[in-house]
């Protein structure tokens, strides 16, 4: 990347950082809608989003993408898949297409795409119907997600959430001095047992995943779970958009398990071989995050949002957890019951 670039990139994540709600309010006008004035700002950091107002009809929610984090291919590959899902009658939140049917839309330097607004409550994860229901909708996704492969989305792999990951933190200038060989020690021993498990579990079909499968992107209304938000959507194995919803004892995961594989199977197959995986894939994310963390501290709206990040107890209980993880990585995997 040349100089040029590298100074226009900076200028236009500069423009986001500003971004207010005047234009806000013109992008969605841009699209034939009369904003009403009401608008909202969501809890969302990796992108700016908003609920917006329109005169006469419900509101849309619109989510301006942050620059430099995914090409336009990669955005519209994401938004092809959730639109793929919403055909199949699949309950997803997909985005709304233009006049001329184009779902990624610019407005000035920001491209921004526009959401249904819907509403609902959080699935109650230590219901082990919900959790069969939860089995079903994800089922349904990878049903529809196996399909066909992603060409441009990245993958759930080692590599990239944890090497890359690792790397970064380690050398960050926010990283305390006095504790990054310790931080080095406890992210290299976790790393060192998750490549073991996945070596061991070898080579497992990968499809089209949601990604990013937590609570927070699910929504229990009309009887029926919403997934929302393949933001982070990529390829990788089925597992990654399942465990997530397993918390507790081992006894607890395990019956959680099984709930959530009874509604699973009557929609798309499962490899047994990948329940190895579910605490590798926790270790990847708790590297990831804390990167991801220090990635994006230069936006305003980190600082404000995680003010204890970058302090020498946020790392020392980071590294702690780590060491934790690890523990955890040397017992055998929890069973299918």
């Amino acid at each position: 990347m040349t100089d040029t670039s590298s100074a226009a990139d900076a200028l236009e994540t500069a423009d986001f950082y500003a971004l207010d709600p005047d234009a806000v309010l013109d992008a969605v006008e841009r699209t034939g809608r009369t904003v009403s004035g009401h608008l909202l700002a969501l809890n969302s950091y990796e992108n700016r989003v908003y609920r917006v107002g329109i005169e006469g009809a419900d509101p849309v929610v619109a989510k301006f993408y942050r620059p430099g984090r995914w090409p336009d291919t990669t955005i519209v590959e994401e938004h092809d898949y959730t639109l793929e899902l919403e055909q199949a009658e699949v309950p997803v939140v997909a985005p709304l297409a233009d006049a001329q049917g184009h779902t990624l839309l610019r407005h000035g330097k920001y491209r921004y795409a526009l959401y249904p607004c819907v509403g609902g409550r959080a699935p109650a994860l230590d219901d082990l119907g919900q959790l069969e229901d939860l089995g079903r909708l994800v089922g349904r996704v990878h049903a529809v997600g196996g399909v066909r492969p992603y060409r441009h989305r990245p993958a759930i792999d080692v590599a990239r959430l944890g090497e890359a990951s690792v790397a970064l933190l380690a050398d960050d200038p926010l990283f305390p001095d006095s504790l990054r060989a310790s931080y080095r020690a406890a992210a290299g021993g976790v790393l060192e047992r998750v490549r073991a498990r996945f070596a061991a579990v070898g080579t497992t079909r990968s499809l089209r995943l949601h990604g990013d499968c937590h609570p927070g992107n699910l929504l229990r209304r009309d009887d029926a779970v919403w997934l929302l938000d393949f933001d982070d959507s990529a390829t990788g194995p089925s597992i990654q958009d399942l465990w997530m919803f397993l918390a507790g004892e081992r006894a607890e995961m395990e019956a959680g398990l099984a709930a959530l594989l009874r509604g699973y199977l009557e929609f798309a197959d499962f490899d047994p071989r990948e329940i190895v995986l579910i605490e590798p894939l926790r270790a990847l994310r708790m590297l990831h995050y804390a990167a991801w963390l220090a990635r994006r501290w230069a936006d305003p709206a980190f600082a404000r949002a995680f003010p204890w990040f970058g302090t020498e107890r946020y790392f020392g209980e980071h590294i702690l957890a780590l060491h934790e993880q690890a523990a955890v990585l040397d017992e055998p995997p929890i069973t299918w019951l």
